[in-house]
């Protein structure tokens, strides 16, 4: 599939004999993005999906940084670093440890943008359909996951997280009531956790309000509750309203990503005939590359970790553009330059950097 300037619909089931015919298409129409299709098909140049024989598709996790609970759209290094923590924890403490999927099978991919793709391709895989592939899913956002008993049982999997997860909305919470340093955005971060986890199909809450944030806050000023949270799991320490709330914030808070990001992430896994972004092609949102690394520098704690916003660039560091920042809050950095600034201010950057702002609808190249 080729996604066209100009947002004319996209050129789908296009189908190639040879390189030579492919590289003679992409000269000639120089398309927006580029896309090919994670499933397997015995006649994949048929147009309707149908008449093309389906023999299988990789099972593929999209991590998307948009709207990343506690992060802003507009600071994409900060964006970008939050979502390769969040996908090397999908990996590490989910797609590896508990699913049992083999590095030998995976491809990882930086998508050119707003995230990283995990190319699962073991053949034993291939023919899972939506509902398993659901299943994957919802084991990992811990839909249906009954906190209390995992918190009972032993020292694995999601009592372990789910640990983690009380502890760290406990001190959120703490952070919240005192008013402390960075309260208002951690309140914030716990919105958008409570909101998207309301929303889910086996949620235990329905009101996702700021005001129940804040009332859970207060009531968990009192070690007393606490302390009796700790010895029975069981109780409705915080009433009835304001407990389904917490359980909810600790699976949320627990989970990876894809617990709390938007719906596209559990569409393309579910999805199989979907269509992913194309190694090698360039991002037509950003000018970056859509570029394959290898699994252990997913990494961030490694030294030699990727680093998407240096190693996916491909237009010119040297030459120099005037451009002017259409957005307030904008942060950028690519190669190691870096921009900060308002709607109206002036940069003088590089052609990488002009070409990533530009697409992002950032700025606008001005004349000398």
């Amino acid at each position: 599939m080729f996604v066209p300037w100009g947002g004319a619909p996209p050129d789908r089931h296009r189908a190639f004999q040879s390189k030579t015919e492919l590289l003679y298409y992409l000269k000639n129409r120089a398309p927006h993005s580029c896309f090919h299709s994670t499933a397997y098909y015995q006649r994949p140049s048929n147009r309707k999906m149908s008449e093309k024989g389906w023999l299988g598709a990789d099972l593929i996790f999209d991590l998307d940084g948009d709207h990343l609970p506690g992060v802003s759209d507009t600071d994409f290094p900060t964006m970008i670093d939050t979502i390769q923590h969040q996908a090397w924890r999908l990996w590490s403490e989910f797609l590896h440890p508990e699913f049992g999927f083999r590095e030998e099978y995976v491809q990882t991919t930086f998508s050119g943008h707003r995230g990283f793709h995990i190319h699962v391709r073991d053949p034993n895989l291939l023919h899972l359909d939506s509902n398993a592939r659901r299943e994957i899913v919802n084991y990992i956002r811990g839909e249906g996951i009954d906190v209390q008993s995992v918190l009972a049982g032993p020292d694995v999997s999601w009592g372990n997280r789910a640990r983690l997860g009380m502890n760290s909305v406990l001190e959120q919470l703490r952070v919240i009531s005192k008013k402390g340093p960075d309260w208002k955005i951690t309140l914030e971060r716990l919105h958008e956790i409570l909101k998207k986890r309301a929303r889910l199909p086996r949620s235990q809450v329905r009101s996702a309000g700021k005001a129940r944030i804040l009332e859970l806050a207060e009531l968990a000023e009192s070690p007393e509750r606490v302390s009796r949270l700790r010895d029975d799991m069981a109780l409705l320490v915080f009433g009835e309203t304001c407990t389904p709330i917490f359980w909810e914030l600790v699976k949320g808070d627990a989970s990876v990503v894809m617990g709390s990001a938007g719906e596209t992430d559990e569409a393309v896994t579910v999805d199989t005939k979907r269509v992913i972004r194309w190694v090698g092609s360039l991002h037509g949102k950003s000018g970056l590359r859509v570029t394959e690394f290898p699994l252990y520098r997913l990494d961030p704690s490694t030294s030699d970790r990727f680093e998407p916003l240096n190693e996916s660039v491909v237009f010119s560091q040297q030459n120099r553009m005037s451009v002017r920042i259409l957005i307030d809050d904008a942060t950028a950095e690519i190669a190691g330059e870096r921009i900060e600034g308002n709607a109206g201010d002036l940069f003088e950057v590089s052609e990488a950097m002009a070409t990533f702002l530009s697409l992002k609808g950032w700025a606008e190249v001005t004349r000398p």
